[in-house]
């Protein structure tokens, strides 16, 4: 055994790190608005990958050596990797598509309508009642199955190879809203943790995922998570209505210098959207400090079928009879 540990050592002498992932390369990264592949075997490691023949000498016998499964769904990971994710689990992680909100990201009614009405158009029902404090919040995917499993694992399991691949993915929601942002430089601030859960953590999850997200794109965004922070700690919003969690975040967040956002234009990052009560709250402190436009992006969203206002009128009776009329003589050849 020791003589093939030297062996394994000695043929992975061209890399640093290594865990068992995907057994593929996954096109997720966003760069100037087009996508590009980027193979996860040592890509994030950022090291010399040597030819495809050791590649599979290495696999093969790291696969022997030292079998592994992945994190999401159990099955045998093939190739090696920081994330252990097999590449099934990570192609299934998809963007959000049909009808949705045109402020909030809420699921209001299938694609097909949608095309019909048009998306630009589309508001559920709570965002035509209420106004929010940001211009618009986008989402990647939804949060459930290997998406949610995969923002578990950064954000509990505390496995930071993860952070890169939501960062695309959050970097393709971004890219979704960036033609409204004009030609102005655009603040990139994370929703902040409080200090003791900091502490218990040792990172961020939200600027994690920011910082991957900054670097697909080019220049304008800047991250400055030290622009806002958690006053006190908050309870857990699981399992909370809306109502508890509005409660729950508010007056939780203060902006450390004014001075700096007044005028700019803001992204709040986080990972998940649920009702929208802590990015509102966020968005409402930055406005309050003289933020000129606040934006929200998530790596996902929960999705409901939200409700849609669509006001309906039918014509006069005496249309309608007409019309009947109209109808019964065109069917009776008069």
């Amino acid at each position: 055994m020791q003589q093939n540990l030297i062996l394994v050592s000695r043929i992975l002498a061209v890399t640093t790190e290594a865990v068992f992932s995907s057994s593929g390369d996954r096109i997720r990264a966003i760069e100037a608005d087009v996508a590009v592949s980027r193979p996860f075997i040592a890509s994030f490691a950022g090291r010399f990958r040597p030819n495809r023949f050791v590649n599979s000498v290495k696999e093969g016998i790291f696969a022997v050596l030292f079998p592994s499964d992945c994190r999401i769904c159990g099955d045998p990971l093939t190739r090696v990797s920081r994330l252990p994710i097999c590449h099934a689990c990570l192609e299934s992680m998809v963007p959000i598509t049909g009808g949705t909100c045109v402020l909030c990201g809420e699921r209001v009614l299938s694609a097909r309508i949608a095309t019909v009405l048009g998306e630009d158009q589309i508001r559920c029902g709570l965002c035509q009642r209420v106004e929010q404090p940001f211009e618009r919040a986008v989402a990647y995917g939804s949060y459930e199955g290997a998406l949610r499993e995969l923002i578990h694992l950064l954000k509990y399991g505390a496995v930071r190879p993860a952070a890169p691949v939501l960062g695309s993915m959050l970097a393709e929601a971004i890219a979704r809203i960036e033609p409204n942002f004009g030609g102005a430089e655009i603040a990139v601030i994370p929703v902040p943790l409080f200090r003791r859960k900091l502490r218990q953590r040792e990172f961020n999850h939200a600027q994690l995922i920011a910082q991957a997200a900054v670097k697909t794109r080019r220049g304008r965004f800047h991250l400055q998570p030290e622009l806002l922070e958690r006053k006190r700690e908050t309870v857990s919003q699981t399992g909370l209505t809306r109502h508890q969690r509005r409660e729950n975040v508010r007056g939780a967040f203060a902006v450390t210098r004014p001075d700096i956002v007044k005028g700019l234009q803001v992204l709040v990052v986080d990972d998940v959207f649920t009702t929208g009560a802590t990015a509102s709250e966020c968005a409402r402190v930055l406005r309050r400090a003289g933020a000129a436009r606040v934006w929200v992006a998530t790596v996902a969203r929960t999705l409901k079928i939200a409700e849609l206002q669509i006001e309906v009128r039918l014509p006069e009776r005496s249309q309608l009879e007409e019309d009947e009329g109209i109808a019964l003589a065109r069917v009776s050849g008069i």
